[in-house]
């Protein structure tokens, strides 16, 4: 075993992020191709100008290092400065977050990735760094990286489209060394496991991605440049930012005005989305939802104190209904809606309609 390893030494093996397991959508048979791919790609990603939520989690025999919270805190700034629409707030109250952080050594490094993340109860983290943040390059690659899980995205030495071989032998027994000793079904689930095509973005391997892991030389055998390796530290990379662009565009700030029982034709291409402004004439009981032949996930928002927070939404893809929001709003106050188009499965365009 020495000699197979030969080349990947122990000193050359860092902490590495253990994923938990997705959560898996149940789709209907019969679904298109492109239908389901369209759902798979985009199940995991929140709907643009979210604000995410996130606190630091204060457990029993945890010191919460301000060194360690601060190069958090700049990690969240890295992707927000990328010229994304998602906003990024730091609370005290468990309750009010969505992305909930524990700093406790010893149990990996992980996030649950993108709104798989509403699956998950409090008080149970979301995302969790199990080693120092700031001792060594690897530590701030590692902040980027469970943050870009937080946003929807995956494993990119995972991609099916990177054409790497494997030697499945010396990757079994490197990983399961020090420093991770993990399970030959933790590696498998890691690093060895192709995602399906229908998951991945794009049709490229992106090597310098912050969700890259970098591996020491002696485990890849193809692609044959990558036989010494795949060097670290990662960082954001340009494509990294394209990609998150793509989902998370910069949006507009004061979005058109939804008027009651005016439908509006939606325009869209699978994965764009339209955001309007709603602010009720009267308080009652209202309906909001989309119409035509179309995969949608409509989101409504409030305006609480001039900070936008979440107040219910609807996902209808996979099904051959539409999504309805059935709520009381409120005179005097103002809602934001969302809708993003999955796929299209029909003729004709869509339309969103409060009434």
């Amino acid at each position: 075993m020495a000699d197979n390893l030969a080349e990947a030494s122990v000193a050359d093996v860092p902490l590495y992020c253990s994923q938990p397991p997705r959560i898996e959508p149940v789709l209907p048979p019969g679904l298109s191709p492109d239908r389901q791919r369209a759902i798979l790609v985009g199940r995991a990603k929140w709907v643009n100008g979210t604000v995410l939520h996130y606190c630091f989690l204060n457990e029993p025999g945890v010191a919460l290092d301000a060194t360690q919270l601060d190069e958090v805190r700049r990690a969240f700034q890295e992707w927000k400065d990328a010229g994304i629409g998602l906003e990024f707030r730091e609370v005290t109250r468990l309750s009010e977050a969505e992305v909930r952080i524990s700093l406790r050594r010893g149990d990996g490094s992980w996030s649950y990735v993108g709104r798989d993340v509403l699956g998950i109860p409090p008080p149970q983290p979301t995302m969790r760094f199990g080693w120092s943040l700031t001792d060594t390059p690897h530590g701030k690659a590692t902040a980027r990286h469970e943050i870009g899980h937080t946003l929807g995205f995956a494993h990119e030495h995972q991609n099916p489209f990177a054409g790497i071989e494997w030697d499945e032998a010396k990757v079994y027994a490197s990983l399961g060394g020090p420093p991770n000793f993990w399970s030959r079904d933790k590696t498998f689930h890691n690093i060895l496991r192709k995602l399906s095509p229908d998951e991945v973005e794009g049709s490229t391997w992106d090597p310098l991605s912050v969700m890259e892991y970098p591996f020491p030389a002696g485990l890849i055998v193809r692609p044959e440049q990558y036989r010494s390796g795949i060097p670290g530290p990662v960082r954001i990379s340009e494509q990294d930012k394209k990609y998150v662009r793509q989902w998370y565009p910069a949006i507009d700030m004061k979005p058109p005005e939804l008027h009651p029982l005016q439908s509006v034709e939606l325009g869209l291409s699978p994965g764009e989305q339209a955001d309007f402004t709603l602010a009720p004439a009267e308080t009652r009981t209202y309906e909001i939802g989309t119409f035509g032949s179309h995969d949608f996930v409509v989101v409504l928002f409030e305006d609480v104190n001039g900070e936008l927070r979440y107040h219910t939404g609807t996902d209808d893809s996979g099904t051959d209904r539409n999504g309805r929001l059935k709520l009381r709003l409120f005179q005097g106050r103002t809602y934001i809606v969302r809708a993003r188009m999955y796929s299209t499965w029909g003729p004709g365009k869509a339309a969103l309609m409060c009434w």
